[in-house]
């Protein structure tokens, strides 16, 4: 069975191709993202393996079924860009990567809260510039602080344990509560309000789901404490970007840390570094000197991406045995 890779960068093809040493599956790449404009590019493919940005639509599934495509494989763990429902009318199988390394995002996760707190970013500029002063630099201790960690997952629960070990005290919200964190020393399960309403900071590690869509907005803010700081490296879409905007400029949000953008498919993953910035609102969060911001790379260590290769390579052979009754299928 041939499978075509969307949205091709250089490790992409240097993870799978180590991955796929000896099994010879038939694998092309591409640099262009799956969306309705590309999908004639699927013909003669029995497999699409897609990234996070690219968009599975219902009209996206109706075209690639067409062309005789049956699998759909997913090189991450969200699934929220593909139309499940229109995939599974269409008789094609889905599979994802459920878990790569949570480490990665989390300890990610805990450097954005670094550099927003110690202000590295601000610092790093000013040693540059031979500028020593000290003044506006000042952080705060993590030890004593109330940390909320929406989404008790893999990633989750990785964060969760290394904020133990800064001596935070944690209070997470998860639908599906997973028990045995409570028996963890100062770790509670609370109501997602009671969770917003008493952090000093405000982690996120949920799926985008239409329940979560905009968990962040303009009413969740008002009732944060102020001068909170919050982070996102899950998804763009549980945050509400203008509600952001307007916390920044209130003083409501005291810190800002993102891996992730609700429009981020139009920029993330590209050099744009020559060009004019034609998002609004993604130039407006960037000019507040308390906002960092990184273009999606919580995953990105050495680990993930061989666990991401290595997952996705054998869910193809899955597909090429025509096992699909496996944890990593989830359509």
């Amino acid at each position: 069975m041939k499978t075509l890779l969307f949205s091709t960068k250089p490790h992409d093809r240097r993870y799978f191709e180590a991955a796929n040493q000896g099994l010879d599956l038939s694998i092309d790449y591409l640099d262009a993202r799956l969306v309705e404009s590309t999908a004639s590019l699927c013909a003669g493919y029995d497999i699409v393996c897609v990234f996070v940005n690219d968009q599975l639509t219902k009209a996206v599934i109706g075209q690639i079924a067409s062309l005789g495509v049956k699998h759909i494989a997913l090189r991450c763990a969200g699934f929220n860009n593909v139309d499940l429902a229109a995939a599974e009318q269409a008789g094609i199988t889905v599979s994802r990567v459920p878990a790569y390394s949570p480490e990665a995002v989390a300890e990610h996760t805990i450097a954005l809260m670094m550099v927003l707190n110690r202000k590295i970013h601000k610092a790093y500029n000013r040693v540059r510039e031979n500028n020593f002063i000290l003044e506006g630099l000042t952080g705060f201790n993590f030890h004593g602080k109330i940390v909320g960690v929406v989404g008790t997952g893999k990633i989750g629960r990785c964060v969760i344990n290394i904020l133990r070990g800064l001596g935070c005290h944690v209070r997470c919200y998860d639908p599906h509560p997973d028990t045995s964190l409570e028996e963890l020393p100062d770790v509670h399960y609370v109501p997602l309000n009671k969770l917003i309403e008493e952090s000093d900071i405000v982690t996120l590690h949920c799926p985008l789901t239409e329940e979560s869509h905009h968990l962040i907005n303009h009413s969740t803010i008002d009732k944060m404490k102020h001068n909170v700081m919050l982070i996102n490296t899950s998804r763009g879409g549980l945050i509400d970007t203008q509600a952001i905007i307007n916390g920044l400029k209130s003083h409501k949000i005291g810190y800002l840390g993102l891996d992730v953008y609700e429009m981020e498919s139009e920029l993330f993953f590209q050099d744009k570094s020559s060009d004019i910035m034609q998002d609004d609102v993604f130039a407006r969060l960037l000019s507040f000197p308390n906002v960092v911001i990184t273009g999606h790379q919580g995953f990105y260590t050495d680990e993930a991406l061989r666990q991401i290769a290595s997952t996705t390579i054998n869910n193809l052979m899955l597909v090429n045995q025509g096992n699909t009754d496996t944890n990593t299928f989830i359509a």
